[in-house]
């Protein structure tokens, strides 16, 4: 059995009974989108060449009637600020940003009263009512002037209502509410001056009050004909809400007593196969959609999919269903509208008004950029590729610039560019110049697409919905001036883009269809894959944005959720209607309220089964790996003993053997790759770089001493230099960050009160009788260590922080900023040292003693640490086993012993048939 389209059926009416006079037929439809669907249905009806009869949506006809000029959101919130500011008191004027936070709402409701044919003074003057009745039991003493100002807002309602209307009237445009309740004012006046007209309404499911008075009085003054497209399934059921509205209509029109209802079809109890299928997350849906696709171009590699439609419940599934497409799809329609809050442009522009928003906000300074901000706006995809600013976003990264000045930042990036100029162009001449310089920073981006290129089409219809938008604000700019401050233009952006929507243009006839659910109206596929049905999804659930209380809207007559349920589930069955493979989609998760629990529609198709339906249930899940992670190993190859080989002739310092204890594969990265870690901005100063400024400080301070016997007087002099001293070396290694403030101040602070600690313990050491003498500060040391298991020499070469003469005695010392305590410097065994992550402190200071045996000569050695966090233990020596009264001197012997462990340590390094291999935690 071959099912015939609703289109198919219309196009077959039009045809039979009207050919004669197409050119005075004209066909409403509830969208514009089925339009095309109709006129290649008409074609395919017709063997002769005809004139098309005149196709138009309900909001288009209804504007016809009403002869006024519909405006949209943005211009209508700017009319009603208008019309607010002439009729509320001066002293009591909200800024724009307040007044658009509730006039949407009340907008929405204006709307409503008048789709709905109210008499708004009664609506306004019982909402006003029920506040008055809220506050009865407020004594008069007690009322507050917060809740007087409440009261008068509900007061004023029916002013602002009535004031915005005439306002609008006299300009010829409105609302659609105001257009809908002029078409019927205008009704006997249309249907005489078009009487030799013929209209059809085709299609519509719910129809507004006066949707219903306009089609009514078209039919009864026999001017019209209206085929419902309803299945007798959910028509004859009282209960099922697909029918809700069609049943209302057949049992209380007039024009039913004396004419048939048309049409009632019997569809949906046909043979049907519905695949539900459950997969987590959105991503987890997109690729299911696109097998899904993939498996139909398999199975009839010759047959089109042009009757194959992916319907998403949920807009933000558009990019990931596009991503997951199979190559060969070939032809593809994009029919619905994408929020403007998810549009990479718009999210480009967002960034940018972020950027110079905070610039122009920071108090006392001039024009200062946050780097973040900046970083933010020159990495986005449709700046980096074209901004060249690679080089400065290296600076900023290297030189810590947290803040950054206008003058500074055009100075670091040397040339001028257009693109370059235009993002960091201030924005000091108002708001019209903001929105110019966005607009032409559009045009230019839009000149940088690849104009053959699918992807980058799609990224162009998101310039250009961004592009309207600004274009829209420019020309309310240039009418309405009175809103001239940044920080508004935000607030007001913020608002429109999330009513602006891209819209995407295809080959609506040719290949696979994507679309939202109001884009499914009237159209039959034989194919249908619905996403995210999900409770909360598909049906979207009850949002109650409106003044008007439930109770009432039940009393009057407005529709409440319970109709927008309805509406949503005659979308929904009529998308199963005539369709043969259904298959739908929901998220699996339970993250989120609604995440986890599928639409009530799945389960009212289980509970409801039709015979004829062949319903199956599927779970899918990614294919989890049995081990999350695999060590990485890298072998040995002829390149990395080469590099092995180049380290040990340049030396190995003592960090390099450490590093390999802790994780070989950091080694491999580090030392025999050379990869370093990428530079990024030290917002606060981190602890190494803290480390750098303390070991810089005293290496400057010192400096003076190198080769005699420090006195008091030395240390004296370095506490007056310190504060100099530390600012010096602060600026040196954090460049341009900023040190005066926050938690850098702070460690600003503890940097000089860690030198001053040291040079107290320093002053006293001398007054109690110690004899120091500085031999060196920061100094390389290097030797060779040969070994007759060694495949070659290896170089032993490290950086040594302080080397002095202490009462005859040479003491090395490692300064460390971190806590480091008595017990990290004892050895208790020699077996394993280079085993045991714990002993990289004497691992490190036994090679400084290696290093600099030679110099010494004769004299004893002690190696050891001075920790800033643990000043109080002072100097800390290495020991061998923790004995009472123990010699710290560093004798032949422990060498000996030390590089005998070292060597077996090279050697494993060394050992071609021993991998790099990963240790985990």
């Amino acid at each position: 059995m071959i099912n015939t389209s609703f289109l198919e059926k219309i196009a077959a009416v039009v045809i039979q009974n009207y050919e004669t006079k197409l050119a005075e037929t004209t066909i409403i439809l509830p969208n514009k989108r089925a339009k095309v669907f109709l006129i290649e249905a008409l074609k395919k009806e017709t063997h002769k060449t005809i004139l098309s009869p005149d196709i138009i949506s309900i909001e288009d006809f209804v504007q016809d009637v009403a002869s006024i000029r519909s405006i949209d959101s943005i211009e209508l919130l700017f009319e009603f600020y208008e019309v607010y500011l002439s009729v509320t008191e001066k002293q009591h004027q909200q800024s724009f940003e307040l007044f658009a936070n509730w006039a949407k709402t009340l907008l929405q409701d204006f709307n409503e009263i008048d789709r709905y044919l109210l008499d708004p003074n009664h609506v306004l003057s019982y909402l006003k009512d029920i506040e008055d009745i809220k506050k009865w039991g407020v004594e008069v003493e007690n009322k507050t002037k917060l809740l007087e100002n409440y009261i008068d807002f509900w007061k004023l309602l029916p002013l602002y209502y009535d004031a915005l209307y005439n306002h609008l009237l006299n300009k010829a445009i409105g609302y659609q509410g105001l257009i809908y309740r002029e078409a019927v004012n205008n009704l006997n006046h249309f249907s005489n001056t078009v009487s030799s007209r013929s209209f059809i309404f085709a299609g519509f499911n719910a129809l507004n009050a006066a949707e219903e008075k306009i089609v009514q009085h078209l039919l009864a003054m026999d001017q019209a004909k209206i085929y419902w497209d309803t299945d007798q399934t959910f028509l004859n059921d009282p209960y099922h809400d697909a029918g809700l509205f069609v049943r209302r209509f057949k049992e209380s029109w007039k024009y039913y007593k004396s004419h048939p209802f048309e049409w009632i079809v019997d569809d949906f109890s046909q043979s049907k196969n519905i695949q539900v299928i459950g997969s987590p997350k959105t991503i987890g849906q997109a690729k299911i959609a696109g097998s899904i696709i993939e498996n139909l171009i398999t199975e009839n590699p010759a047959g089109s999919l042009d009757k194959v439609a992916v319907v998403l419940g949920e807009e933000s599934l558009l990019i990931p269903v596009l991503y997951s497409l199979p190559a060969s799809v070939g032809a593809l329609n994009i029919t619905m509208g994408y929020s403007g809050k998810n549009n990479p442009s718009q999210i480009l522009i967002a960034k940018l008004f972020k950027m110079h928003t905070n610039a122009l906000s920071r108090k006392g300074d001039s024009y200062v950029f946050y780097y973040k901000d900046v970083l933010d706006v020159l990495t986005h995809p449709l700046v980096a590729p074209y901004a060249n600013a690679n080089h400065l976003v290296k600076i900023i990264k290297e030189n810590n610039y947290t803040f950054i000045s206008h003058n500074r930042i055009i100075e670091l990036y040397g040339h001028s560019s257009n693109l370059f100029d235009l993002l960091f162009k201030k924005w000091e001449s108002g708001s019209l110049a903001v929105l110019e310089n966005i607009s032409a920073l559009l045009l230019l981006i839009k000149t940088n697409f690849d104009k053959d290129n699918e992807e980058e089409k799609i990224a162009k219809s998101f310039v250009y919905a961004v592009f309207k938008v600004i274009n829209k604000l420019i020309n309310y700019y240039t009418s309405h001036n009175h809103i001239d401050n940044i920080d508004t233009l935000h607030a007001i952006y913020k608002q429109i883009i999330d009513v602006a929507e891209v819209s995407f243009e295809g080959e609506p006839l040719r290949g696979l269809q994507i679309m939202g659910v109001l884009e499914s109206r009237v159209l039959d596929f034989d194919t249908v894959i619905i996403t995210s049905m999900n409770e909360g999804k598909f049906p979207a659930g009850k949002s109650q944005n409106s003044f008007i209380p439930y109770d009432v809207k039940r009393e009057l007559g407005l529709p409440t959720f319970k109709e927008k349920d309805a509406i949503y589930t005659y979308h929904f069955y009529h998308l199963l209607q005539r369709a043969k493979n259904i298959y739908l989609i929901y998220n699996t998760e339970n993250d989120g309220l609604d995440a986890g629990e599928r639409s009530r529609f799945i389960t009212q198709l289980e509970v409801e089964k039709q015979p004829r339906h062949n319903l199956t249930f599927d779970i899918y899940n990614p294919v989890l790996p049995s081990t999350a992670y695999q060590p990485m190993v890298i072998p040995k190859s002829e390149a990395v003993m080469n590099r092995l080989k180049e380290i040990a002739l340049a030396g190995f310092s003592p960090s390099a053997l450490t590093s390999y204890i802790r994780n070989p594969i950091d080694f491999y990265f580090q030392k025999i790759l050379r990869i370093r870690e990428v530079e990024e901005v030290e917002e606060n100063i981190a602890l190494n770089t803290l480390g750098t400024i303390i070991h810089e400080t005293l290496k400057a301070l010192y400096e003076p001493f190198i080769g005699r016997f420090i006195s008091e007087e030395d240390i004296t002099k370095c506490f007056k230099l310190l504060d100099e001293e530390v600012l010096k070396q602060f600026k040196v290694v954090y460049k341009e960050g900023e040190i005066k403030k926050g938690r850098n101040l702070l460690a600003f602070e503890v940097a000089k009160r860690n030198v001053f600690n040291f040079l107290k313990v320093e002053l006293e050491a001398i007054r109690n009788g110690d004899a120091i003498k500085i031999i060196a500060l920061e100094q390389t040391y290097q030797r060779e260590l040969t070994h007759p298991s060694l495949p070659f020499p290896v170089l032993i070469k490290g950086n040594v922080d302080r080397i002095e003469q202490r009462n005859g005695k040479i003491r090395i010392i490692d300064y460390k900023t971190g806590k480091v305590e008595k017990a990290n410097v004892v050895l208790k065994t020699w077996n394993g040292l280079t085993n045991e992550l714990k002993n990289d402190k004497i691992i490190q200071v036994l090679a400084y003693a290696f290093m600099f045996e030679k110099e010494a000569g004769n004299m004893p050695i002690e190696v050891g640490i001075i920790s800033f966090k643990n000043l109080k233990s002072g100097f800390l020596p290495f020991i061998f086993k923790e004995e009472k009264d123990l010699d710290t001197t560093v004798s032949e012997q422990t060498l000996a012993l030390y590089l005998k462990e070292i060597v077996l340590l090279l050697n494993e390094i060394f050992d071609t048939t021993i991998p790099f291999e990963e240790k985990i935690n």
